[in-house]
Protein backbone atom coordinates (compact mmCIF):
# COMPACT_ATOMS: atom_id res chain seq x y z
CA UNK A 1 0.00 0.00 0.00
CA UNK A 2 1.37 3.43 -0.92
CA UNK A 3 0.63 6.72 0.83
CA UNK A 4 2.30 8.39 -2.16
CA UNK A 5 -0.02 11.39 -2.26
CA UNK A 6 1.56 12.66 0.91
CA UNK A 7 5.28 12.71 0.41
CA UNK A 8 6.34 10.57 -2.56
CA UNK A 9 9.27 11.78 -4.57
CA UNK A 10 9.00 12.58 -8.24
CA UNK A 11 11.06 9.45 -8.96
CA UNK A 12 8.00 7.41 -7.98
CA UNK A 13 6.27 8.38 -11.23
CA UNK A 14 6.09 5.52 -13.64
CA UNK A 15 3.91 3.13 -15.49
CA UNK A 16 3.44 0.45 -12.83
CA UNK A 17 0.02 0.45 -11.17
CA UNK A 18 -0.09 0.15 -7.40
CA UNK A 19 -2.57 0.26 -4.55
CA UNK A 20 -2.82 3.84 -3.28
CA UNK A 21 -4.43 4.84 0.01
CA UNK A 22 -4.87 8.55 0.81
CA UNK A 23 -5.95 9.63 4.32
CA UNK A 24 -7.90 12.86 3.99
CA UNK A 25 -8.85 15.65 6.39
CA UNK A 26 -12.55 14.93 5.87
CA UNK A 27 -12.08 11.68 7.84
CA UNK A 28 -12.13 9.34 4.86
CA UNK A 29 -9.51 7.29 3.07
CA UNK A 30 -9.58 7.38 -0.72
CA UNK A 31 -8.32 4.04 -2.12
CA UNK A 32 -7.64 3.14 -5.73
CA UNK A 33 -5.27 1.28 -8.04
CA UNK A 34 -3.27 3.71 -10.15
CA UNK A 35 0.01 5.46 -10.85
CA UNK A 36 1.41 8.93 -10.38
CA UNK A 37 1.17 10.92 -13.60
CA UNK A 38 2.34 14.42 -12.70
CA UNK A 39 2.90 16.77 -9.83
CA UNK A 40 4.50 19.89 -8.56
CA UNK A 41 4.92 22.06 -5.52
CA UNK A 42 5.21 25.74 -4.70
CA UNK A 43 5.88 27.93 -1.69
CA UNK A 44 3.83 31.02 -0.88
CA UNK A 45 6.14 33.50 0.84
CA UNK A 46 3.26 35.69 2.03
CA UNK A 47 1.47 32.91 3.94
CA UNK A 48 4.41 30.58 4.56
CA UNK A 49 2.48 27.68 3.03
CA UNK A 50 4.05 24.90 1.01
CA UNK A 51 1.61 23.23 -1.38
CA UNK A 52 2.14 19.96 -3.23
CA UNK A 53 -0.17 18.80 -5.99
CA UNK A 54 -0.07 15.26 -7.37
CA UNK A 55 -2.08 13.84 -10.25
CA UNK A 56 -2.81 10.12 -10.43
CA UNK A 57 -4.40 8.11 -13.21
CA UNK A 58 -6.36 5.10 -11.96
CA UNK A 59 -6.69 1.68 -13.52
CA UNK A 60 -10.16 2.75 -14.77
CA UNK A 61 -8.73 5.97 -16.33
CA UNK A 62 -10.16 8.26 -13.66
CA UNK A 63 -8.01 11.17 -12.49
CA UNK A 64 -7.22 11.74 -8.82
CA UNK A 65 -5.99 15.20 -7.81
CA UNK A 66 -4.22 15.38 -4.46
CA UNK A 67 -3.49 18.71 -2.77
CA UNK A 68 -1.42 18.81 0.42
CA UNK A 69 -0.71 22.17 2.03
CA UNK A 70 1.50 22.65 5.06
CA UNK A 71 2.21 25.75 7.12
CA UNK A 72 4.18 25.24 10.30
CA UNK A 73 2.49 22.38 12.16
CA UNK A 74 -0.77 22.76 10.21
CA UNK A 75 -1.41 20.39 7.32
CA UNK A 76 -4.32 20.15 4.90
CA UNK A 77 -4.91 16.93 2.92
CA UNK A 78 -7.51 16.93 0.14
CA UNK A 79 -8.08 14.68 -2.86
CA UNK A 80 -10.65 14.59 -5.63
CA UNK A 81 -11.35 11.65 -7.94
CA UNK A 82 -12.80 12.80 -11.27
CA UNK A 83 -14.39 10.26 -13.56
CA UNK A 84 -15.72 11.18 -16.98
CA UNK A 85 -18.75 9.41 -18.47
CA UNK A 86 -19.66 10.91 -21.82
CA UNK A 87 -20.61 14.55 -21.27
CA UNK A 88 -20.76 14.23 -17.47
CA UNK A 89 -18.19 14.09 -14.67
CA UNK A 90 -18.43 12.64 -11.21
CA UNK A 91 -16.24 14.27 -8.57
CA UNK A 92 -15.66 12.34 -5.34
CA UNK A 93 -13.71 13.64 -2.35
CA UNK A 94 -14.11 10.39 -0.40
CA UNK A 95 -17.04 11.85 1.53
CA UNK A 96 -19.27 13.50 -1.06
CA UNK A 97 -19.97 12.66 -4.68
CA UNK A 98 -21.35 15.15 -7.18
CA UNK A 99 -22.22 14.72 -10.84
CA UNK A 100 -22.22 17.62 -13.27
CA UNK A 101 -21.76 18.28 -16.94
CA UNK A 102 -18.18 18.43 -18.19
CA UNK A 103 -18.82 21.95 -19.54
CA UNK A 104 -20.02 23.14 -16.12
CA UNK A 105 -16.91 21.68 -14.47
CA UNK A 106 -14.67 23.39 -17.02
CA UNK A 107 -16.52 26.67 -16.37
CA UNK A 108 -15.78 26.27 -12.64
CA UNK A 109 -12.12 25.56 -13.42
CA UNK A 110 -11.90 28.70 -15.56
CA UNK A 111 -13.62 30.72 -12.83
CA UNK A 112 -11.25 29.50 -10.10
CA UNK A 113 -8.29 30.02 -12.42
CA UNK A 114 -8.81 33.74 -12.06
CA UNK A 115 -7.93 33.48 -8.34
CA UNK A 116 -4.16 33.57 -8.87
CA UNK A 117 -1.28 32.42 -11.02
CA UNK A 118 -0.45 29.26 -9.03
CA UNK A 119 -4.10 28.22 -8.83
CA UNK A 120 -4.46 28.96 -12.53
CA UNK A 121 -1.54 26.71 -13.45
CA UNK A 122 -2.79 23.91 -11.22
CA UNK A 123 -6.35 24.05 -12.52
CA UNK A 124 -5.15 24.26 -16.12
CA UNK A 125 -3.99 20.66 -15.72
CA UNK A 126 -7.53 19.70 -14.65
CA UNK A 127 -9.06 21.32 -17.72
CA UNK A 128 -6.59 19.74 -20.15
CA UNK A 129 -7.02 16.29 -18.63
CA UNK A 130 -10.82 16.48 -18.70
CA UNK A 131 -10.85 17.60 -22.32
CA UNK A 132 -8.53 14.72 -23.28
CA UNK A 133 -10.58 12.16 -21.35
CA UNK A 134 -13.81 13.41 -22.91
CA UNK A 135 -12.61 13.38 -26.53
Amino acid sequence: MNDAGFGASDSAWGTALEQVSLRLDNGTTLRFVGRQFAGGSWYDEETGALTRQTLYVTSSNDQVYVIVTGRGREKSRRAYCVSVQGHYCTVNDGFRRIRLSTERLLLLVRTFAGMGQQVSAALGVVEETLRAANS
